[in-house]
């Protein structure tokens, strides 16, 4: 259980609250990276072509199974989920850092940021081809509709 900061009669009014937190700041404000807009649809589109790829390297296109083209843009979304929020929890900046901020440093912080985006985009990948749920899972799906599979009606 939390320890209470104020009297339970007394509800701090909102400039009160803010006082309380700023003293906190130090150790309990982050800045985080978040990847939005035209970025995130290049990430997306890149994972679906990644996929697509990997369909096609095992003689798997669209026309082979009805919700082929669900499970990729599905799987895309959740590669593109791993990234973002892998990103935002290791770029995660305290106050005292973000003001120190200026001049070349951002140069230091953009090398870093490029360095952990490829690598979260390369362990999604992985994980997708070696995984539990990626392309292993597509293609037993797959070939279970094709003709002549095990328990086809034909």
């Amino acid at each position: 259980m939390t320890e209470r900061i104020y009297p339970p009669a007394h509800v701090p009014r909102a400039s009160e609250l803010a006082s309380t937190i700023l003293d906190k700041v130090e150790r309990d404000v982050v800045f985080t990276l978040r990847i939005r807009g035209e970025s995130l649809d290049l990430l997306s589109r890149h994972f679906q072509g990644f996929i697509e790829r990997a369909l096609g390297a095992n003689g798997v296109d669209y026309g082979d199974h009805p919700l082929l083209r669900l499970f990729v843009e599905s799987h895309s979304r959740e590669l593109t989920d791993f990234v973002v929020n892998g990103m935002a929890l290791s770029h995660q900046i305290d106050l005292k850092a973000f003001e120190r901020f200026g001049g070349d440093s951002t140069h230091l912080l953009r090398a870093d940021i490029w360095d952990s985006l490829r690598s979260y985009i390369e362990s999604a990948e992985q994980h997708f081809l070696s995984g539990l749920g990626g392309l292993q899972d597509i293609l037993a799906e797959v070939s279970a509709l094709r003709p002549g599979a095990a328990g086809d009606a034909q």
